[in-house]
């Protein structure tokens, strides 16, 4: 099912058994910022591996939108900003076909994952230099890397572009805390604010520091939501912040910690300001999910 290159590569490296095709992900006017590809590529170094069970239950919550009318066997999928293959592989008994792309060297850390499946190819490239022609794809993903490229509306544009028309895009974004107090988001500011100072450590000070805030950050208040879960108060519990890894693995609140906080661009958005983005897209019948991860969203690409 999978097509040729619409460029040649600079180079194909050799990963295990797999043979990755490398494209220019730096051009002059390149979408993209090289310090923040670096730091995913230094994340997913750390991060690379994901049992099924974990892989499961989060492909659970981010695809409970997505329906068999938008991915099947017949699918031909683009995943843009793959990082480790995680979602790949989560799709990887729906689709038909997938091309997993990524500009970081997580791409070479994703053949751990997924480099043995039959249907996934690995290739490194960018959103804005994707090594595809226009209206190939029946459905793309871009989950969680929109929020952190430099022109949201330009990649989320460039992803579309790939689609068919009729075919399906959906997308994960950070998003403002529009649903949240006041109270909430002036501490979300107060701590952005210490994003901002981590994000420019060393590599391996800013892993260590992050890990630090996973234990006296993230896991103080997320056992306070499980302690107000546990004696009735669920509705607080819902809305206390941090409130959707009451259930998630140490491992997976380490890895967030390092993705929130290690990045210096993070764009957010409103419920809404989804809308406009998928709309100016091209993007219609637009279904943004009302539960978290909050915002995950998918798209018929009509023009």
């Amino acid at each position: 099912m999978k097509i040729n290159y619409n460029q040649d590569p600079l180079q194909i490296i050799q990963a295990g058994k797999s043979e990755i095709a490398c494209f220019n992900v730096q051009g002059e006017k390149a979408n993209i910022d090289l310090s923040v590809v670096k730091s995913f590529g230094e994340e997913w170094n750390k991060f690379d591996s994901f049992d099924d069970n974990t892989i499961q239950k989060l492909g659970a919550q981010y695809f409970d939108i997505v329906v068999d009318a938008m991915l099947n066997k017949h699918s031909y999928v683009i995943d843009i900003g793959c990082g480790t293959g995680r979602w790949s592989k989560y799709i990887s008994n729906r689709a038909g076909f997938i091309e997993a792309i990524d500009p970081s060297d997580a791409i070479f850390t994703a053949v751990k994952l997924i480099g043995n499946l039959n249907n996934v190819r690995l290739s490194k490239a960018s959103i804005d230099n994707i090594p595809f022609p226009d209206e190939t794809f029946d459905f793309a993903m871009c989950i969680g890397v929109i929020n952190n490229i430099p022109d949201p509306q330009k990649a989320l544009n460039d992803c579309v572009n790939k689609i068919k028309v009729g075919g399906y895009f959906y997308t994960y974004l950070y998003y403002n805390f529009e649903n949240k107090s006041l109270l909430f988001k002036i501490l979300f500011q107060l701590i952005n604010l210490l994003r901002r100072v981590i994000c420019k450590m060393p590599s391996g000070l800013k892993r260590l520091v992050c890990d630090l805030l996973a234990v006296i950050l993230y896991l103080p208040v997320i056992y306070f939501g499980k302690f107000l879960w546990r004696i009735g108060f669920k509705n607080l519990a819902k809305r206390m912040p941090l409130s959707f890894y009451h259930d998630q693995s140490f491992y997976i609140i380490r890895n967030d910690a390092l993705d929130r906080f290690g990045t210096s661009v993070e764009h957010r958005f409103s419920k809404e300001k989804i809308r406009e983005l998928m709309s100016s897209a091209g993007l219609g019948e637009v279904v943004i999910a009302d539960s978290m991860p909050y915002w995950h969203a998918v798209g018929k690409r009509i023009n």
